[in-house]
């Protein structure tokens, strides 16, 4: 197995290269079950990020990023759910697809969502942000709830995405091309 040493918020962490194709690796950044580094990353994006209500995030491995930037806040965060739970009262829906996952997917909002992010300033997590998919389709839950968006953030920019001046981010994670 090959990794990639990432040195982000004052820690280095060893990353698997993972292959998504015959053509190209990506570097397995998982902030699950490592608290030290979700609470310096969530540190870090706080000293960048604008002032915001509530933060919202995607299912699954944005949550302990989400959690733990808002804790420190002192805000709320909104979980953009994957699938329709019984408790999700008249879901809001959107499609998504994304680099990590084979199929298409969707992604829902419940009303009690939609309430927190209504008339709000909502700022959007991520682990990572790739190419971009899953954070059009969060802005586009953002629009249909009647939140405002005042950012979007992550701890890494993979591959092109780290040219981009619309987002913000701690450090860019390189594409491993074969």
């Amino acid at each position: 197995m090959q990794y990639y040493t990432l040195k982000v918020a004052g820690l280095t962490r060893q990353l698997p290269l993972c292959a998504v194709s015959d053509k190209l690796d990506i570097a397995a950044f998982i902030m699950f079950s490592d608290v030290e580094l979700t609470k310096a990353c969530a540190s870090e994006l706080i000293r960048k990020i604008p002032p915001c209500d509530v933060l919202l995030t995607a299912e699954s491995k944005g949550i302990p990023l989400a959690y733990e930037t808002a804790r420190q806040m002192g805000i709320n965060y909104v979980v953009a759910r994957k699938g329709i739970k019984v408790y999700t009262i008249d879901p809001i829906e959107v499609n998504v697809n994304s680099i990590t996952t084979q199929n298409p997917q969707k992604l829902y909002l419940g009303r009690d969502d939609v309430e927190l992010l209504r008339g709000k300033r909502v700022l959007i997590v991520d682990d990572v942000i790739s190419t971009g998919d899953s954070l059009h389709a969060l802005d586009v839950l953002v629009e249909k709830a009647g939140g405002k968006i005042v950012g979007q953030a992550a701890v890494l920019a993979e591959g092109d995405a780290a040219e981009r001046k619309d987002i913000i981010f701690l450090e860019k994670l390189p594409l491993f091309f074969k």
